[in-house]
């Protein structure tokens, strides 16, 4: 079954604004929650989807490549790339919190002292110009919580339980009746938990997580650029009760290049050739991304200083879609600073049977034979 168009299902224009799309899926979120609706799968079907909607739209990036590509193009993002929906209802209450916590009163979070999922992680990766390049595979040490093994993450001291909350009932809110308005907030005592651990387990505190490192492997495609994120699904925090971890993104920052200015998945490369070489045109060798190898171009006759020479498919392979950029060569005329005798003879030579104007006498002696002719 293909995807509805995702201004469609907001019910939005193409030109709506950030504050619009925002407006248009609390309307739909509200209709939809599956705590209003409880038991129905078509309403919670319409809630997924507008909620995958909007995370698209709502990211700039995201909403570029699919005004331009359709569905199709957010496929072409990879495992984790932008469109790819959401696993379960636990992602979508953890990416758009703050926008439940204004309609339901919690912060985003269903229920207070169930399985909740683990919170996401950020790790910044600087890559060589080359590894971004190329593409490479890299392990991280990520430090992170998990549940005590101790006391199978309850927190309480093994052979003893949580007992609920006395101050909240096991709700993990309590209740302020201010005139006609009833305000909500996190129970102070037991921090929303619902619950309270006289006997805490020694090995976490009560806590009901540890701290371990963790060795991931993360995968880096070819092409990629500083701001590229890379999503790991479920190695975040881990989750409490039994839910799942969240995931960890990692940011990546590439190092620029002592040889190529780069332009997306275009490349520019600066090349310094003599005037001799401008002027009568030969052939040079450029550096080329493959195993550092130089190609042979042609300099033609009459280069000018600034001017261009593509190579087609010798740039960076491209994130989104097939192919790769282009080599761009900017040509530099230099031009000598000091001249030997012989060369300067035989410039003054040419420049006379060119019909040149130039400094050293030659400029002036020929005036000075029109003025006595």
């Amino acid at each position: 079954m293909s995807k509805r168009d995702y201004y469609e299902v907001l019910g939005v224009s193409k030109g709506a604004t950030g504050k619009e799309l925002k407006k248009a899926y609390r309307k739909l979120a509200m209709k939809h929650h599956p705590d209003r609706n409880p038991g129905d799968s078509d309403a919670e079907q319409k809630f997924k989807e507008a909620s995958e909607a909007y995370e698209v739209l709502s990211d700039p990036d995201k909403r570029a490549l699919y005004d331009q590509f359709g569905h199709e193009g957010l496929r072409g993002a990879g495992a984790g790339g932008p469109g790819a929906g959401f696993d379960s209802m636990d992602d979508i209450f953890s990416q758009f919190g703050d926008i439940f916590g204004d309609m339901f009163g919690f912060g985003g979070q269903r229920r207070r002292g169930g399985p909740r999922r683990g919170a996401d992680m950020r790790y910044d990766l600087e890559l060589s110009f080359e590894e971004a390049a190329f593409g490479t595979s890299k392990k991280l040490t990520i430090p992170r919580h998990v549940e005590c093994e101790t006391c199978d993450g309850s927190g309480a001291k093994p052979g003893t339980s949580p007992t609920t909350c006395a101050t909240c009932k096991g709700r993990g809110q309590v209740h302020h009746r201010q005139g006609f308005f009833t305000l909500s907030s996190t129970c102070p005592h037991c921090k929303g938990s619902g619950e309270q651990i006289s006997d805490p387990c020694t090995e976490c505190g009560g806590k009901g997580k540890t701290r371990v490192d963790r060795e991931v492997e993360v995968q880096v495609p070819a092409g990629v650029d500083s701001g590229t994120r890379l999503r790991l699904r479920q190695e975040g925090e881990s989750g409490s009760r039994g839910a799942p971890p969240g995931d960890l993104y990692v940011f990546l920052q590439v190092q620029p290049s002592e040889t190529y200015e780069r332009d997306g998945a275009d490349l520019h490369l600066r090349k310094e050739i003599s005037f001799v070489q401008a002027a009568l045109g030969c052939e040079i060798e450029v550096p080329t991304l493959e195993d550092d190898a130089e190609e042979t171009i042609t300099v033609e006759p009459g280069t000018q200083h600034g001017d261009t020479k593509v190579l087609k498919n010798e740039g960076i392979a491209k994130i989104q879609g097939s192919g790769r950029g282009n080599l761009t060569v900017h040509f530099d005329v230099k031009i000598p600073t000091k001249l030997s005798k012989k060369q300067r003879e035989l410039l003054e030579a040419f420049a006379e049977d060119a019909d040149i104007p130039f400094k050293s006498g030659g400029f002036f002696k020929k005036m000075k034979e029109k003025l006595s002719g």
